[in-house]
């Protein structure tokens, strides 16, 4: 198991008032999986996710990830488990635009103090993995929308994580490269990677193998995918 959520609450206070943005969830994800996980805006979505990318914490309940209990961790040990463990990657690429595609990639390895020669290595080798070695001193001002998203998912890729886990990560792209970029989850996916989905559009979900519906922070439905679409 490589994912255990019981039993999670997440609250946010206003003043005085306590509002409940999740609400006894409980899931399981195995390694090797490609879940989508779908809902309106306001659903909780985007606060499930903060969770599972250790960017946030649980008011109750209990997050596991590898066995570890990620809900008594302090900054420090989430911080440390997100560099190695969570491979983000957004809508909007949060690239940084002075640095190159390789510089940009590098950056993870940087926090955890990798070397300088085995960061180069290991940056060239995501760049390749998503074609875009011909494209490795380039800056993000220089790529297009769907190069953008390749350098974003090799620097997800370069720590090897135990997951990947992907905000709307088709948001800002035409459907043409939308497409390609999916193409490259399904390749990703085959190769032994964790891919989790955040979105709030069915056509993106249905790549995936399962899909986690919520609403007013709750799982309504959780099934596999009986739609799902093969890339061409």
């Amino acid at each position: 198991m490589l994912i255990e959520i019981t039993h999670l609450i997440k609250n946010y206070s206003i003043g005085n008032i306590e509002i409940p943005a999740l609400q006894d969830i409980n899931l399981r994800i195995d390694g090797n999986e490609y879940v989508a996980i779908m809902g309106p805006s306001g659903s909780g979505k985007s606060t499930l996710m903060n969770i599972l990318g250790c960017l946030d914490t649980p008011s109750g309940g209990h997050y596991y990830f590898r066995d570890v209990d990620v809900s008594t961790l302090d900054d420090d040990a989430l911080s440390a488990m997100r560099n190695r463990e969570i491979g983000f990657i957004f809508q909007n690429f949060n690239l940084l635009p002075r640095l190159t595609a390789l510089q940009n990639v590098e950056l993870p390895l940087v926090y955890s103090g990798t070397s300088a020669g085995e960061r180069k290595q290991r940056a060239l080798k995501a760049l390749e993995r998503v074609k875009l070695a011909d494209r490795v001193g380039h800056k993000p001002s220089e790529l297009s929308g769907g190069q953008r998203q390749r350098v974003a998912i090799a620097r997800a890729l370069v720590t090897r994580p135990g997951i990947l886990l992907a905000d709307e990560p088709t948001g800002a792209l035409d459907s043409r490269t939308g497409e390609d970029i999916m193409r490259l989850f399904h390749e990703l996916h085959r190769e032994g990677n964790t891919i989790i989905l955040i979105t709030h559009e069915q056509e993106i979900a249905n790549y995936a193998d399962r899909n986690i519906y919520i609403k007013d922070g709750k799982i309504h439905s959780d099934h596999p995918n009986t739609n799902k679409t093969q890339p061409l």
